[in-house]
Order: structure tokens, then C-alpha cells, then sequence
């Protein structure tokens, strides 16, 4: 992949710098085709089958690999298209690492691996000292998979001491980097060596797309299996969602701007609220991973965050449904604002506090997204 000198802002509002040289048209174009012609020599010219690449698909990759610091990037039909392709490169008897609260679907599939597949999946408590360290055994890790800001608790997990206890154990360091992308983040320039999104999320931006990306440090053995898995799963993204992944991402550095610093003051106002336990917010200085976030993240603390009720799993749904502006939905990343009770969104598996409200904040006025949020509690 080539790597530019311009700033990621740049980067995304142009597309990667596209401009078509047969039209000058600048806006990427669709490529519906599922397959592409040989030459009069019966060579390929670029392109295949749309199982294994598209042109459309093709572009998006390579502006996600630019933005990552990556030197390839993959794209999938969904989020859990991505995590089930990168885990079929673990072997029986081999150990995978990851917090012991997570993405739901993601920890579902580690549990699956562990009961069919005979994989050691060790999971451990992001807010207990050392408890990465102490899962992690050297010869026997394949992989550790991390979040640095943990759904929906968001404890937060320090990625370069995660990459140091990985690479010492002679295993990778995959991030699941969904609520926290490159804008803020950046994985791979912590240590990281591959970089997991459910491109559906802050990527797409508009909650009309679902996508998974992988990104990685190095285009090894593993990366050509992760890449021959995708073709022969099928698991790929189609070239309209190709696209329209692409226009999203062209506006993610202001979305999440505006999403961040309405999450941050949505955190700040009811920090201290008569009807919370709790707010779950990193970016609040009274927040214990406060002083790793701030180090790791440079574009703002997310726009996530959770609000433990005082009150119980019963008073937590009724607060969900009686907002008017905070949609009652599951998801996150959308430029619209969305509340969800996770524990029932996560069913009978979930480890979550019963009175835990998830909440993803969105790009409208933030005075009226605390009024609808005041009245909501009243």
C-alpha cells in the first residue's frame, strides 16, 4: 500500500485523493460486475471474481489501510464476518486472550471456538492489575484480543502493555478498535498488529451500512490465510456497501468531533445526577483508566457511554423508552443518538449491571440531548 504525507483529514474528505482519470470524475465509482474479463493474451487485468476482489471494494481498502498506518486492509460482509474469518488462523489447542467483558457477538464466537473447536479462550477482568499478564502463557497464546475501551463498561486497557505481554508470549495483538477509530486511535502505531472495526459503526457513520474491516501491521503468512479464508467463507462486502462505506468515512473526522464532545458534556452533566449510581465515561477525570485514555487516544475520549440507574434492571428499560430524541435501538456510531438496556439487547449470557443503560451519542444539539435524557429520568 502506498502512505501519504497528508493528514488523515485530508485523506478522508478526498477519498483518498481520487480523482478517475478517464472521466475526472471525483467520486469513486461503483463496479457492480462479479467478474472481469482476461486480455487477448487471457491474462487477468486487475480483477477476478467478486468473491475474491472488487474495484470499489478495492478503493476502500486502501484508503482504511492508509488511515490505519496498515500495510493492507480487508473488508467484510459484517463485523462478525471479520472476527470469524481472523479466528480461523487459530489452531486446536491454542490459547486466544480477551476481556472478560467485551463485545457480546464477539465473546459468543470465542465460546463457540472453545466448545467446538477445542481452543483455550482464557478470558480476563480489564479492571484488575496485571489479570492480562497473568492470562497470557508463553508457547501456548496465539492471540491476545483486546479493547481499549471495553462495551459497554468502558474499563479502559492500556494497548502498548498489551502488545508488550503479547509479543513477549510470542503471540499477536488483534484490537477491536470499533469505538475508538484511526481519528482518535491509532492501534497498529501502539504495538497492535492487527486492527479489527465493525465498519457498520462510526465508519459508515449513518446506520444504513453493515461492514467488518481488518487492517494489518504486516502482510505475513497469517494475513494470506485471513485473505484465502475470505474468498473461500465468502464473506465479502458488495460493491454498493462497498460504496457506501467509502462516502461515510469521508465525513468521520467531524462526526466524531461533534459526537465526542457531546458524549464528553452528556458525561460531565450527570456525572454527579441524584438518580445515577454511576456515569461510565473515560474521558471524566474521576474515571480510573482517565490517565491511559487520555495518553492513547488523541481525537477525544469516544462517544460512548454507559449510565448505571439507581434503580433496577425493570427501571433501567422504562428510562430507554421514554426518551424522545435518544432512539430506543441497538447499534452504535450513527450521527443520531441511540439508548439501549444492554443487558437485555446481550440475553442470558450477559455479565453486564442489570441497571445499565448503553448509550451512543450523536451529532444533535447536546442542550436537548440532556433535556431529553432530564426528562427521560424524571
Amino acid at each position: 500500500m502506498t502512505k501519504t504525507d497528508h493528514s488523515l483529514e485530508t485523506l478522508l474528505t478526498q477519498a483518498g485523493h481520487f480523482i478517475d482519470p478517464g472521466t475526472g470524475a471525483i467520486v469513486p465509482p461503483i463496479h457492480p460486475a462479479t467478474t472481469f474479463a482476461r486480455d487477448d493474451r487471457y491474462q487477468l487485468q486487475g480483477f477476478e471474481y467478486s468473491r475474491i476482489a472488487n474495484p470499489t471494494g478495492r478503493r476502500v481498502e486502501e484508503v482504511l489501510a492508509r488511515l490505519e498506518g496498515a500495510e493492507d486492509a480487508l473488508i467484510f460482509a459484517s463485523g462478525l464476518a471479520g472476527v470469524s474469518t481472523f479466528f480461523e488462523t487459530v489452531r486446536s489447542g491454542q490459547r486466544i486472550v480477551a476481556p472478560r467483558v467485551m463485545y457480546h457477538g464477539a465473546a459468543d464466537w470465542l465460546r463457540r471456538l472453545a466448545a467446538r473447536r477445542g481452543i483455550d479462550v482464557a478470558f480476563f477482568d480489564a479492571t484488575e492489575s496485571g489479570a492480562l499478564e497473568r492470562a497470557v502463557q508463553a508457547g501456548e497464546t496465539a492471540v491476545v484480543w483486546i479493547e481499549p475501551s471495553v462495551n459497554p463498561t468502558w474499563d479502559v486497557i492500556d494497548v502498548r502493555a498489551a502488545s508488550e505481554a503479547a509479543h513477549a508470549a510470542g503471540a499477536i495483538l488483534a484490537v477491536d478498535a470499533t469505538v475508538t477509530p484511526p481519528v482518535t486511535l491509532r492501534a497498529l502505531n501502539l504495538g497492535a498488529d492487527i486492527v479489527f472495526h465493525s465498519g457498520t459503526k462510526y465508519l459508515a457513520g449513518h446506520s444504513d451500512v453493515t461492514a467488518g474491516v481488518l487492517a494489518t501491521r504486516a502482510v505475513d503468512a497469517r494475513w494470506e490465510e485471513i485473505n484465502r479464508a475470505r474468498t473461500l467463507m465468502g464473506g465479502v462486502l458488495g460493491p454498493f456497501e462497498c460504496w457506501l462505506l467509502l462516502r461515510g468515512m469521508r465525513t468521520l473526522h467531524l462526526r466524531y468531533e461533534r459526537q465526542a464532545a457531546n458524549a464528553l458534556t452528556i458525561a460531565r452533566h450527570f456525572e454527579h445526577h441524584q438518580k445515577l449510581e454511576a456515569v461510565l465515561y473515560p474521558g471524566l477525570e474521576s474515571h480510573p483508566g482517565h490517565e491511559t485514555a487520555a495518553r492513547q487516544m488523541q481525537g477525544g475520549f469516544g462517544a460512548m457511554l454507559s449510565l448505571l440507574l439507581a434503580g433496577d434492571a425493570d427501571a433501567a428499560r422504562r428510562v430507554a423508552t421514554r426518551t424522545r430524541l435518544f432512539v430506543p435501538a441497538t447499534s452504535l456510531g450513527g450521527v443520531e443518538s441511540l439508548i439501549e438496556h444492554r443487558a437485555t439487547v446481550e440475553g442470558p449470557n450477559s455479565i453486564v449491571p442489570a441497571n445499565l443503560l448503553r448509550v451512543s451519542v450523536g451529532i444533535e444539539r447536546v442542550d436537548e440531548l440532556i433535556a431529553d435524557l432530564e426528562q427521560a429520568l424524571a
